[in-house]
């Protein structure tokens, strides 16, 4: 069924929706057909990409793609099929839409008055609004959203807002992975409950089925035409500290820990 989302999304016919006004990137709601099939899809062209100080130009939707290879690879199960597809304005990454219409996707994120954090929830942050309502950015507990974090950790994910995370039928969804996998230690996400707690064996094995696909098995070369050399290196190197030291990461002294607006 992978096989074939791919297949459709790649090759087939791109018919444009409408923008999706909260993207700061020039992402499309789409429907692609091909043969009797279409599906709904997030179409992101690099004609469209706003340039990034920390980030080269063009290079955002192939980072889309490579985090879904790495998310297939490693069993994490969280990216939707996203592809490569020649569009409507040029090269774009094509991301198979998730949920259904007019259904809100479940919350693993929130902002609430500390009294409302549901039980099992993690505090991450205090604040206040701007009438001085005190309130916390806290999340769920559930292990798929922590092989979340752990995945984002393994990519280096520098934007995982709660906005990005979305549980649809019991299923967990992460979207937006187009400022990821560069060089330079640079997570910033809000989800940092297990920040310094060891890693469970799940996601453990989910790690080293990256690193071995890097070394041993096809990923790299799946990877290569999307990442740099060095990026390809510093994954690996994620990975290999992942499973040495067997614990989620600490947020780094002079990077931002939590992405701004937080969800």
């Amino acid at each position: 069924m992978a096989d074939d989302t791919e297949r459709l999304l790649a090759s087939g016919e791109v018919q444009p929706l409408g923008r999706i006004t909260e993207s700061s990137n020039g992402a499309v709601l789409v429907r692609v057909t091909l043969d009797d099939a279409s599906r709904l899809a997030i179409h992101k062209p690099v004609a469209l990409e706003r340039p990034l100080w920390d980030y080269p130009d063009g290079t955002l939707a192939g980072r889309e793609r490579a985090a879904y290879l790495i998310s297939e690879a490693g069993g994490f199960g969280i990216v939707p099929t996203t592809v490569l597809h020649e569009g409507p304005w040029g090269p774009a990454a094509t991301q198979e839409w998730v949920g259904e219409p007019h259904l809100a996707p479940g919350m693993v994120v929130d902002v609430l008055p500390p009294p409302d954090v549901p039980p099992g929830w993690r505090e991450v942050l205090r604040g206040e609004t701007p009438d001085g309502e005190e309130v916390v950015v806290a999340h769920a507990t559930d292990a798929a959203v922590r092989s979340a974090a752990v995945f984002d950790a393994l990519i280096n994910n520098s934007d995982r807002k709660g906005g990005h995370l979305l549980r649809v039928h019991d299923t967990l969804w992460g979207v937006d992975h187009g400022v990821s996998l560069g060089v330079e230690p640079k997570l910033r996400t809000v989800l940092w409950g297990w920040a310094g707690e060891v890693l469970p064996d799940s996601d453990v094995d989910k790690v080293r089925a990256v690193l071995n696909g890097l070394v041993e098995g096809d990923l790299r070369a799946a990877l290569a035409p999307l990442l740099t050399g060095p990026e390809l290196a510093a994954l690996a190197d994620r990975a290999r500290s992942l499973l040495d030291e067997r614990r989620h990461p600490l947020p780094r002294p002079g990077w931002p820990a939590i992405p701004w607006p937080a969800l």
